[in-house]
């Protein structure tokens, strides 16, 4: 492989951690190439200021003298849902009904990942939306920080507005194209 092919590799894998407090972690490639550093400014750049553990991800790689490094983010899917309980709130939403709402445009207001929830404000509404621990996990991200700009599904739940799903609002732009 020339140098150049080498620099614009394109490498699917899952996320083996990612620390956003470290501002890095590292993903294993599905091709055995061992660990590659995946740094936040390249989660970043993709939308995202988090990832969860075990998402898959495709990425571009370079070579350097420390090892393999992602150098641009191409897509994330969450990680396989495994046997876990409904979350109460969703109901028995399936992956197409909830793919069906609307995309709203929103800012995390807060997030506490210890507690497992957050609020976020969507443009134009004044009612704050909920954002579950799980719904994000079940959305590929592992935190959100304050004002970083999403898109969210919104259901109407028991106690109000309800996120069913989250996604980076730069990747939901890039959809729609």
């Amino acid at each position: 492989m020339t140098e150049q092919e080498e620099a614009h590799r394109v490498v699917k894998g899952r996320v083996k951690w990612f620390d956003a407090s470290k501002g890095f972690g590292f993903i294993i490639a599905d091709e055995g190439l061992g660990d590659i550093l995946l740094h936040a400014n390249v989660l970043r750049n993709f939308g995202q200021g988090s990832v969860a553990d075990n998402a898959h991800i495709t990425v571009k790689i370079q070579q350097t003298a420390r090892g393999h490094q992602a150098t641009e983010v191409i897509e994330i899917a969450p990680p396989e849902e495994e046997e876990r309980a409904p979350i109460e709130d969703l109901g028995m939403s399936d992956a197409a009904t909830i793919a069906a709402l609307p995309l709203e445009p929103a800012r995390v207001k807060w997030f506490d990942k210890g507690k497992g929830f957050g609020f976020a404000n969507v443009f134009g509404r004044p009612e704050d939306v909920f954002i579950h621990i799980e719904v994000l996990r079940r959305s590929g991200f592992a935190d959100l920080a304050p004002g970083e700009a999403v898109g969210l599904r919104v259901i109407e739940g028991k106690r109000g507005r309800m996120a069913a799903m989250v996604t980076s609002w730069e990747s939901a732009i890039r959809d729609r194209k």
